[in-house]
């Protein structure tokens, strides 16, 4: 059973080619910032270190981490940030292993697929058999953005500039499936190419 990564910047629909591969061939989708959500949440040895180095500050009535108070505090802090990484990102990445352990065991879904923001930055080619690139123009993917979300012209700058080139995706990446079209079936065609080819079917 092989494991395939997904990755490419934000706004590019990383989440439409999941979604189909997950419907059209049963494929088990991990996604990374869902692994991490799980693994803060109050009684995890995850949350247990993040209080410990944040303090009761960033906790909702409720007890549980307040995303947005933690985020405010890293995003201001590089220092913090680093330490929160390496909390959270070792413990992620040996929950998707346990889960690929799973499936393995189990044998019950054609292939695997992982996907995450810093897929290339956290090394997970150390898991994956192959990472793809979803690639999108930045002109499609900043009207995605702006209608899906909300976000203003200079918050998609800010977030596009601080992510990965285009160059530096396509140079570490085994196949690129280009989702500007306005016709989600490009895509799809793209995808069971890209999936034929490279042996996951």
């Amino acid at each position: 059973m092989k494991i395939l990564g997904i990755t490419g910047g934000v706004g590019a629909g990383k989440s439409t080619v999941l979604s189909y591969m997950e419907q059209k061939y049963g494929a088990r989708v991990i996604q990374a910032d869902l692994v991490a959500f799980g693994l803060q949440q109050p009684g995890t040895d995850c949350f247990e270190k993040i209080i410990r180095l944040f303090g009761s500050e960033i906790q909702s009535e409720d007890g549980s981490i307040d995303r947005k108070k933690l985020a405010a505090v890293v995003f201001a802090d590089k220092e913090l940030l680093s330490r929160l990484n390496q909390i959270v990102h070792p413990a992620v990445k040996e929950k998707i292993w346990e889960e690929i352990r799973k499936e393995r065991e189990r044998n019950a879904v054609p292939f695997v697929v992982v996907e995450a923001a810093l897929l290339l930055e956290d090394h997970y080619d150390e898991i994956c058999d192959e990472i793809w690139y979803i690639y999108t123009e930045p002109s499609v993917r900043a009207a995605r953005l702006a209608a899906s979300r909300g976000y203003s012209e200079e918050k998609i700058r800010q977030i596009m500039k601080n992510q990965l080139c285009d160059e530096e995706y396509r140079r570490k990446c085994k196949f690129v499936i280009d989702n500007s079209s306005d016709f989600v079936e490009n895509t799809y065609d793209k995808i069971n190419r890209g999936l034929i080819e490279h042996g996951f079917l």
